[in-house]
């Protein structure tokens, strides 16, 4: 049985295998052949039948209730948004197939946003494409050029490792966000493309995958290490665009008066932004 079919036993499966005996508060009796809690433990600190648990894992009960599931995270020790996403594996809202287009398409208003920017600045769809950049964000890290792909080029390109100090953590995070974004709606041709494409080529996604991370992206302070300037750290703003699902601007930005401001008006100083975007990244005005 694919993750496809079983989205509730391979996340229960995975995230059973990130907690130890000793974060769960039992002994760790006998020779254990796999990583974390066995099945009979979850089933036991959850106070539920150990062939009950099997029967989720294995996908042949789909319909727990919600106690149940609570009982089940607590004890493999999910937060709010690990809760969140388990539920929706389970829910019994039938869900509804969202046509979606060809190509995600950037509202005029939100161009118009990104021409009048100072900040590297970009836009961002909902598998990480580069839909609209202006030229000080391609300047602080080429990666986001229109037509790339940050988690491709995280993975695919050796030189994001020396880009980023921290590589791995900034991975971890976009494969979390990836994984909330998506949700249920595994069978989207895109997702379908890349992660297919990255389980190939990358081992190193295919181990962060698996863990089922669900975590949504915040404000946060993101290090470069420029081959011009050096070290500086930006802060990094993600903000949701009305009128189009999936699609974020984002936003770099440092803090005033200090050396890494001094540095990014250094990569500013050939001239102000200018927006780029593909043809298809403008969203025209309805018209009645």
């Amino acid at each position: 049985m694919t993750e496809k079919s079983n989205a509730l036993g391979a996340f229960l499966s995975a995230r059973r295998a990130l907690v130890t005996p000793k974060q769960a508060g039992i002994p760790e009796v006998g020779v254990r052949r796999v990583p974390g809690l066995r099945r009979e433990e979850v089933a036991m600190l959850a106070g539920i039948s150990a062939d009950y648990y099997l029967r989720l894992e294995r996908g042949r009960d789909r319909h727990p209730s919600t106690q149940v599931l609570e009982s089940i995270a607590r004890v493999l020790q999910l937060d709010d948004e690990h809760l969140a996403h388990l539920l929706t594996l389970v829910a019994d809202v039938p869900r509804r197939r969202r046509p979606r287009p060809r190509k995600e398409t950037v509202p005029r208003g939100a161009l118009t946003l990104l021409d009048s920017l100072v900040q590297p600045a970009f836009i961002e769809g909902r598998y990480f494409d580069i839909l609209a950049t202006n030229d000080l964000a391609v300047a602080l890290s080429p990666g986001l050029a229109v037509g790339g792909n940050q988690l491709r080029d995280f993975f695919l390109d050796p030189a994001q490792q020396e880009y980023y100090p921290d590589w791995l953590a900034m991975t971890e995070c976009f494969i979390a966000n990836l994984r909330q974004a998506v949700g249920t709606d595994i069978d989207d041709p895109r997702f379908i493309e890349l992660t297919g494409e990255l389980s190939l080529a990358s081992p190193t996604f295919r181990q962060l995958w698996a863990r089922h991370e669900v975590r949504g992206q915040r404000g946060t302070a993101v290090r470069f290490h420029h081959p011009q300037v050096g070290e500086l750290v930006l802060h990094r703003e993600r903000l949701s665009i009305d009128g189009a699902d999936g699609v974020h601007l984002v936003v770099y930005h440092p803090e005033a008066g200090s050396s890494d401001a001094d540095k990014l008006s250094l990569l500013a100083s050939a001239g102000l932004p200018h927006a780029q975007r593909s043809h298809e990244a403008v969203q025209q005005p309805n018209r009645g």
